[in-house]
């Protein structure tokens, strides 16, 4: 469809400067507890702002963000979708939970490819995917629909290859899952099963090419069957946990299910392989290892043993602008008009940058799912080098290299009579350092994006802009489980930790230094969620929103 081209609205005294939205990744609004590390952080440029600027509370979960319901957290994904495309989009979790019930998913050409290639062959359906109920990234409800449905069709063999999580839900859950799996899985065939598997951030789940390593481990694990062999996935874990006090499941080394002493289930030429993970920016690289090097599809920059046969499929589309993977189960949401299309239709030169473990949802998930430039000669976008260790290692990641290139790239496109209009950063560590379950890692993270935050916002101030602060969901904000109660659970006389997002709101402020009260807050609006920032930066851009966008937060007059 045809953009309208946008108009102008009664701002008429906007400012000369950019209109700069801040991500502060996993800062979200929680209650007063001993495990909130954001209320517990110090930072007063953040306190100085609640205290003088206009601001209010953003629902960054649930329907909020296109998910199923009320009762799912937001994720860092769709949470830059609803803020790059100004409206809500039923998302992965939901497209996939009504395909599967409606059955389109086993109706679709995807899925009957996949069956039809084991039933002609004799071959095993090898499924890969995080091994959880946490709905970010995958559901271990639509793997049983799916083994349901391949035993109902015939498949001889069935083997899952288990990404543990301890990340989107408890740290050390895994056993939680795994054993009662394990019974219900031997009772629909015994010869289904977990053939193999490891923690998320050990193997096989990185994204941005941030750490190849773990796609070759996962490699070694799945394709070889190359590593330390137990009986079951559940010995695995409580041999490790034995062997590694303190090991949260998302760091569990990974291991092979073996029989007679050999692989149970190491994916050969001719089986069938479905990456289970709706989400993409995690199972790209994963998806390379099985169609790179063709069709336009990058390969993985290592050495393959061998590369099998294999008919491969993605729950979704992980990468659209190279089709990746080329065959799926469930269409992915088009998302159309972007903030960033109508943009680059008005000629407005706009800036994004993070590190690289959040570039990608400045950029691809920002722009609605798209890779790369929407136009060349009016973006910018940078990305800064994450560092490659555990980030409660240096919980300040790269929040003041990003600081610089953000500072150093507005100040010379003004200097240079090419100012950005529109400029959107994300500062990942509430989020990043969050999973970890280090508290105190986690309360110096959300020190230092404060720190880099009063640096910016000088500049901004400087260069006669508006900075939007906000965040994408909340993490940060609940580092510790709790009881019914509300009281702290504890595990061997500690805090038990909680890595997951959360359901709390977040901040939305505006600091205009020129504020005249030309606008104020909207009190229409009455559950502000992210998709209302779009229309709320294009008015202090000087545009009337779209008419399709949700509401903007701000009233003039």
């Amino acid at each position: 469809m045809a953009l309208a081209p946008l108009v102008r609205n009664s701002f008429h005294g906007r400012r000369n400067g950019p209109v700069l939205i801040v991500v502060m990744d996993g800062y979200g609004l929680g209650r007063e507890y001993p495990g909130n590390a954001v209320s517990a952080a110090q930072k007063p440029v953040l306190d100085q702002l609640f205290a003088t600027c206009p601001w209010t509370k953003l629902a960054a979960h649930g329907t909020a963000v296109g998910m199923p319901s009320d009762a799912d957290m937001g994720n860092s994904e769709v949470g830059h979708n609803a803020l790059g495309a100004g409206r809500v989009f039923a998302q992965g979790a939901k497209l996939v939970q009504d395909a599967i019930a409606d059955r389109k998913l086993f109706a679709g050409k995807g899925w009957n490819e996949i069956v039809g290639n084991c039933l002609e062959r004799g071959s095993t359906l090898h499924f890969i995917g995080l091994f959880s109920d946490g709905n970010v990234h995958s559901h271990l409800d639509h793997l049983k629909a799916m083994i349901t449905e391949a035993k109902a069709r015939g498949v001889k063999r069935v083997a899952v290859h288990a990404l543990l999580d301890g990340r989107d839900v408890g740290e050390t859950s895994a056993l939680d899952y795994l054993l009662p799996f394990e019974a219900w899985i031997a009772g629909i065939d015994p010869a289904y099963g977990i053939v193999s598997g490891g923690g998320r951030m050990a193997i096989t789940m990185d994204r941005y090419e941030a750490d190849w390593s773990m796609v070759e481990r996962g490699y070694k694990i799945h394709v070889l069957g190359e590593g330390r062999q137990f009986p079951s996935a559940s010995a695995a874990v409580k041999a490790y946990r034995a062997e590694i006090p303190g090991v949260i499941d998302q760091d569990l080394p990974a291991f092979i299910i073996a029989k007679d002493g050999k692989p149970a289930g190491a994916i050969q030429d001719g089986d069938s392989v479905v990456s289970f993970n709706f989400r993409g920016d995690r199972a790209i690289e994963l998806s390379k290892l099985f169609v790179g090097g063709t069709d336009g599809i990058p390969d993985v920059p290592f050495t393959l043993a061998r590369r099998p046969k294999v008919a491969f499929a993605g729950m979704m589309t992980y990468d659209g602008d190279i089709n990746l993977p080329p065959r799926i189960l469930v269409e992915p949401p088009t998302i159309d008009r972007t903030l960033g299309e109508y943009l680059v239709a008005a000629k407005v030169r706009q800036f994004a940058c993070s590190e690289t473990q959040k570039y990608g949802h400045v950029t691809y998930f920002w722009n609605g799912n798209r890779s790369g430039y929407l136009d060349a000669s009016q973006e910018l976008y940078v990305q800064v080098p994450s560092d490659r260790i555990s980030f409660d290692q240096r919980p300040w990641m790269k929040a003041a290299e990003v600081t610089d290139a953000v500072i150093q790239e507005l100040r010379a496109a003004q200097a240079a009579g090419k100012p950005f209009g529109f400029a959107r950063i994300n500062y990942p560590n509430g989020d990043m350092v969050g999973h970890t379950g280090s508290f105190v890692a986690t309360r110096l993270g959300v020190q230092a994006v404060d720190l880099c935050l009063g640096r910016l916002l000088q500049v901004i101030k400087e260069l006669g802009g508006i900075a939007l602060i906000t965040a994408d969901h909340g993490n940060a904000d609940e580092m510790y489980e709790v009881d019914k109660k509300g009281g702290v659970k504890m595990e061997n006389g500690k805090p038990k930790a909680k890595t997951s997002h959360t359901l709390n709101p977040v901040p939305f402020i505006i600091y205009d230094p020129g504020f005249n009260g030309e606008y104020r807050l909207s009190s229409a609006v009455a559950t502000p969620g992210l998709s209302n920032v779009a229309a709320t930066a294009l008015n202090l851009m000087g545009y009337a929103a779209p008419a399709e966008y949700e509401p903007s937060l701000i009233t003039f007059g």
